[in-house]
């Protein structure tokens, strides 16, 4: 089988340009493997504590007490990094002190803002002074039931300065899932809002968030940001303070932003799985890992520059605003965006990058599938002469994606599908600036990150499906779950099938390049007839019909234990789900996969079950057919469709 071209190709100046050639030719010469990127990524696994102060050096992170050593012990679990070490993540991405811009914000109701190094640093410390007086101290939960505003990152900076740990969600989630997720790690502050605007209607979340506090009693006092008012009535709440009184009372000049020392594994960020199978589980990060992975991320992977502006769409549910404010680390402008991704028009998000000048602009294949059912061309009706890269995450792009980003947003980018996760808060593979970009394949595996894939006997295997593991230690793994004393549903987690290897959950492929395919969730994994079929591998077929919408696929259980395989679709409007049209889904799947891949069952719905960050539930889908109740469905955007799928088979 010849090997498919690639799609694209840096030039050989922006590849000798980038952060990650100088990275590669410095350490090529100083410690001896040849100057190619498979060397580079032996060397950092194979001298793993060679490369990690390598790259702790490139990031200049400035230690308040050094380190007594790089890394202890072969455990992936109980590795010890930098032990002796005291840090702090927010003195990193504050360190700049200029007027270069920091934050630039915009919301669908148009509104503007922008504010410099100089500023965020005023603010964060003002706002950490205020929290200081109201009794937070190093260790205490510190919580966000907000937008993606300014704000939110002023407060979680302040909270990481003080050493207290941040943990936030969207303030679309219910009540119950507010309190599903905050109610274990028992904040002794919350940060809300007064609502926020989707399509363009507003709606006010005072009432869920006076719940919120009257379930939780750890919290001491809640303080409401405003948005949809300047000055909201905060008599639903109890013990809350508007935000700028609440900075006010305790105002102090700038030069009292002090930051507090703390090891390299002390909590910084605590965040959830996506509680659709069960009470989410609380995933504690420290503050030296985070920060050395996502500047491993942003600087040499995606060679990020104090010059560029990111932005990801995301919300703060979801990891990828974490990593996306890390962006400050590099000295980056970081955009913000608040709201519906297509209001009033799927050309918005475009825009924002062609007004604020993006030069990575961070999507998911959900969003590029909108875009193409739409038939826009951001490319052509859209100034994007400063963009560079493009990065996608959420699921697997499809060949046909890649191809459309190519076609119709630009000729000279870097496409980077980047996969990792919640678990790791960052990636194990994403982009490279000095590879190429090969259609529904991810670049590379990350540097530092022991990667490969299993199969069923527990076999390393390249060109083969199987398991997607990481054999060796790495910063960025939790330090812990919360309330998970003898660490048992951790190790359950991530080290149930190969001894002393991390599983990440990912059904996943390392072709001869070294790159990676990845064929969805392995937990997801259907096993008709005994064969392990990825659900990525139907998606890709599917949804390159332009009568599919969308899709979901699961496994349905029969007498006889086997799985029949269920393929779920929502139809362009106006159209129906005729004998020919599933004639033509079928052909198209045994055509583009194998013939083991074609459903026994094709159903239309009106809908996709997606989680409020934007994943397709799976799981979900397939509880609902069986007849099983789906719990926490408050973690969903529109838990209602699952009563159309029970419907289908009862």
């Amino acid at each position: 089988m010849s090997e498919p071209a690639p799609l694209w190709m840096p030039s050989p100046e922006r590849a000798r340009n980038s952060h990650m050639h100088a990275f590669l030719t410095r350490q090529s010469a100083r410690y001896a493997f040849p100057p190619d990127y498979p060397s580079l990524h032996r060397w950092s696994i194979t001298q793993r504590d060679r490369f990690w102060q390598e790259m702790f050096d490139l990031a200049g992170i400035e230690a308040i007490r050094p380190a007594s050593a790089v890394s202890g012990g072969e455990s992936i679990r109980d590795a010890l990094w930098f032990p002796g070490l005291e840090m702090n993540f927010a003195a990193h991405l504050l360190r700049h002190d200029d007027d270069h811009p920091a934050l630039v914000a915009e919301d669908e109701r148009g509104r503007t803002r922008t504010l410099t190094y100089r500023a965020l640093r005023s603010e964060v410390s003002r706002t950490a002074a205020a929290m200081r007086a109201a009794g937070v101290r190093r260790g205490d939960r510190v919580a966000g039931y907000l937008p993606n505003v300014p704000e939110t990152v002023i407060a979680m900076l302040a909270s990481a300065s003080l050493g207290a740990v941040w943990s936030s969600c969207s303030p679309d989630f219910g009540a119950s899932a507010v309190v599903d997720r905050f109610g274990q790690i028992e904040p002794t502050l919350l940060f809300s809002c007064d609502g926020y605007t989707y399509n363009g209607k507003p709606i006010d979340v005072r009432d869920r968030v006076g719940e919120v506090v009257e379930r939780i009693p750890s919290i001491r006092r809640a303080v409401m940001v405003p948005f949809l008012e300047d000055r909201p009535d905060l008599s639903a709440v109890p013990r809350a303070a508007h935000w700028h009184e609440f900075v006010a009372a305790s105002a102090v000049p700038e030069a009292d932003l002090r930051f507090e020392p703390v090891p390299f594994d002390h909590p910084l960020y605590i965040m959830y799985s996506s509680g659709t199978t069960g009470v989410p589980k609380c995933i504690v990060h420290g503050h030296g890992g985070t920060l050395l992975q996502h500047m491993k991320e942003l600087m040499l992977h995606t060679d990020l520059r104090r010059d560029d502006v990111l932005f990801y769409f995301t919300t703060c549910g979801w990891m990828m605003w974490n990593w996306l404010v890390s962006g400050l680390g590099v000295g980056a402008s970081v955009a913000l965006y608040e709201g519906n991704p297509a209001h009033p028009g799927i050309d918005r998000l475009w825009r924002f990058a062609e007004r604020t000048g993006i030069t990575v602009f961070g999507t998911s294949p959900r969003f590029i599938a909108a875009c193409q059912n739409a038939g826009f061309e951001p490319g052509r009706s859209c100034d994007l002469a400063k963009l560079r890269a493009v990065l996608s995450t959420g699921s697997p792009l499809t060949d046909d994606q890649f191809r459309w980003v190519y076609e119709h947003v630009g000729r000279d980018l870097q496409l980077a599908s980047i996969s990792g996760g919640t678990d790791i808060i960052s990636c194990f593979m994403l982009g490279n600036p000095i590879l190429p970009v090969y259609p529904g394949e991810i670049q590379s595996i990350g540097l530092g990150m022991d990667v490969r894939v299993f199969d069923e006997g527990g076999r390393a295997v390249v060109g083969q499906r199987g398991e997607l593991v990481c054999c060796a230690p790495f910063p960025s793994r939790p330090v812990c779950f919360w309330n998970d004393p003898d660490g048992e549903k951790y190790r359950r987690a991530y080290f149930d099938l190969f001894k002393g290897v991390w599983r990440h959950g990912d059904y996943a492929e390392i072709t001869p390049r070294g790159g990676v395919i990845v064929h969805g969730r392995s937990d997801a994994t259907l096993k008709p007839g005994g064969v392990r079929i990825g659900t990525a591998e139907i998606y890709r077929q599917v949804e390159t019909l332009d009568e599919v919408v969308d899709s979901v696929v699961v496994g349905r259980n029969t007498p006889d234990a086997d799985v029949e395989v269920c393929l779920f679709v929502v139809l362009r409007e106006g159209l129906s789900l005729t004998e020919e049209l599933v004639t033509k889904i079928k052909r198209c799947i045994a055509a583009g996969a194998t013939p083991r891949h074609v459903p026994r069952h094709v159903r239309r719905v009106s809908a996709v079950p997606y989680t409020i960050s934007g994943k397709k539930v799976e799981l979900a889908v397939q509880r609902a057919i069986h007849g099983l109740q789906v719990p926490n469905r408050d973690a969903l955007a529109n838990p209602e469709v699952l009563e159309e799928y029970a419907r289908l088979f009862r």
